[in-house]
């Protein structure tokens, strides 16, 4: 049979990097497979949903370049692949599992419902079974007439149930130790995650199920429903848990977790897919990159890895870096103008001339680079005017205001001399020749003579090349910032 994995988000929040992760697994094992990789959409929790969400799963394949087989905007023979669309099958199987006895009517008000789970936590009890013998002529009955509800599931009460995972081997728990009974169609006539969770594998014929070991307990659960219904289960795989560096489960105090964070904090996605791949899973025990293409061939479940991953953000982040290096100018200048934007440094849209004038700035910040969010500050002076700076941030170490000026008029001098070559008819090699010279007759070093100049051109100690950004700023400009600086100094 031809692998078919899922991917089902709940659309009540952003996707984080947990789900992402199980995502790309199902989708790099299909393709690995030659199988379909189908997303599922369940949005039954109707109090939560949230179209944004929805939104935000479309947004996230598509900048992941992840597309699915089958599945909304796709289509497929096995839809709708919304779970909303779907509440008639629900209701259909449901009512079987009454008529087969597997199921029954729980007429349990809330208030009872809310008084027993405060009397069962204290005991470590759940659902007492209250409804449970109910003969199935009254149950009926009563809910004829209008009485309100749920259909809840028959655990049995003895043995065990077990299943076998690629990764853990079989997993076998006591029944007694399952959820007592658990709901399967709530009383506004909408399943609960289990039992539309089954139908739906069932019926879109899904042959392995990858998801994270959070999910183990609903296990049992699950096989117990398909042997209720007499269909065979598909195989599972639970997927290593991603931690924190703490050992706990990641989360938001660990850092960005949702993968709009990461988008809008400078991440490439071919960054994000290549290391959160590697999140549980290795090829061999060296090799780090790996392109989509190559994962969609190599990816297999041998290579998982049983222990938790642990979230690194410092590598994440060299990852990061190497995928920007490796961008051609072309489409890194595309990738980077957003966030000029976003800074209020470029235009919306950007202009000709601050096309051009980014373009000609990537290759003395491409190797600076860590996300593209560094973009915007390592640029600004190209821009837009300087940055406010001090008098003092002027002067190097040990060195005064009258003393700073001076080297900075003779900078001024060296750089644009009344007659013969200016700074920018000469070349960086003959620049630093002449800086140098200039450090030695005035008896300072060369750092003392340019962190002054890096300063007026910049607004920052700390910037890309100087000579290379003098360049870009041009004589006018930097003439200019020059003569402000030496106002300041004054």
């Amino acid at each position: 049979m031809s692998v078919r994995v899922r991917y089902a988000p709940s659309p009540t929040g952003l996707q984080h990097i947990g789900g992402v992760r199980t995502a790309l697994f199902n989708y790099f094992f299909a393709r690995a497979m030659g199988g379909a990789f189908i997303l599922r959409i369940e949005d039954t929790d109707r109090e939560r949903y949230d179209p944004r969400a929805l939104q935000d799963i479309y947004d996230t394949f598509d900048w992941l370049g992840i597309s699915w087989d089958e599945g909304p905007r796709a289509g497929g023979r096995f839809g709708p692949y919304f779970q909303s669309e779907r509440t008639e099958l629900y209701r259909q199987y449901a009512e079987e599992l009454v008529e087969s006895g597997q199921g029954y009517y729980c007429f349990c008000t809330s208030e009872r419902l809310e008084k027993l789970r405060e009397s069962q936590a204290a005991k470590g009890q759940g659902y007492d079974r209250h409804c449970r013998d109910i003969p199935p002529e009254e149950a009926r009955a009563r809910r004829a007439k209008g009485e309100a509800c749920v259909v809840r599931l028959k655990i049995p009460l003895e043995g065990s149930t077990s299943f076998y995972d690629h990764l853990i081997g079989t997993i076998e728990r006591a029944n007694r130790d399952i959820n007592p009974d658990p709901v399967l169609l709530k009383s506004d006539g909408f399943p609960t995650y289990h039992l539309a969770n089954v139908i739906d594998d069932h019926f879109m014929e899904i042959t392995h199920i990858l998801r994270a070991q959070e999910w183990i307990p609903s296990g049992p659960l699950h096989i117990l429903l398909y042997d209720a219904f007499g269909w065979k289960p598909p195989e599972y795989c639970h997927l290593p848990m991603v931690m924190g560096e703490d050992g706990q489960k990641l989360s938001k105090r660990h850092g960005s977790t949702s993968l709009v964070e990461f988008r809008s904090g400078g991440y490439l996605p071919e960054a994000i897919i290549n290391y959160v791949s590697l999140l549980g899973w290795s090829y061999d025990d060296s090799r780090q990159m790996f392109s989509k293409a190559d994962l969609e061939k190599l990816f297999t479940l041998e290579k998982l890895n049983k222990a938790a991953a642990v979230f690194d953000y410092k590598k994440l982040e060299w990852f990061n870096g190497v995928y920007i290096r490796e961008r051609s100018d072309g489409a890194l200048q595309a990738e980077l103008m957003p966030f000029l934007q976003r800074a209020g440094i470029a235009g919306t849209p950007a202009s000709a001339e601050e096309e051009k004038l980014l373009f000609d700035a990537l290759p003395i910040i491409k190797e600076r680079l860590r996300f593209l969010t560094d973009a915007p500050e390592m640029v600004r002076f190209l821009f837009k005017d300087v940055p406010a700076y001090t008098a003092e941030e002027l002067l190097p170490k040990k060195m005064g205001a009258e003393e700073t000026a001076k080297i900075l008029t003779e900078v001024k001098s060296l750089m644009f001399p009344a007659d013969g070559k200016n700074f920018f008819d000469k070349t960086d090699e003959e620049n630093e020749a002449a800086f140098r010279a200039l450090a030695e007759r005035l008896g300072t070093k060369l750092g003392s003579v340019l962190g002054p100049l890096r300063v007026a051109v910049t607004g920052s100690r700390v910037s890309p090349p100087l000579f290379e950004s003098i360049r870009l700023v041009g004589k006018d400009k930097t003439a200019a910032r020059i003569e402000a600086a030496l106002r300041l100094l004054a």
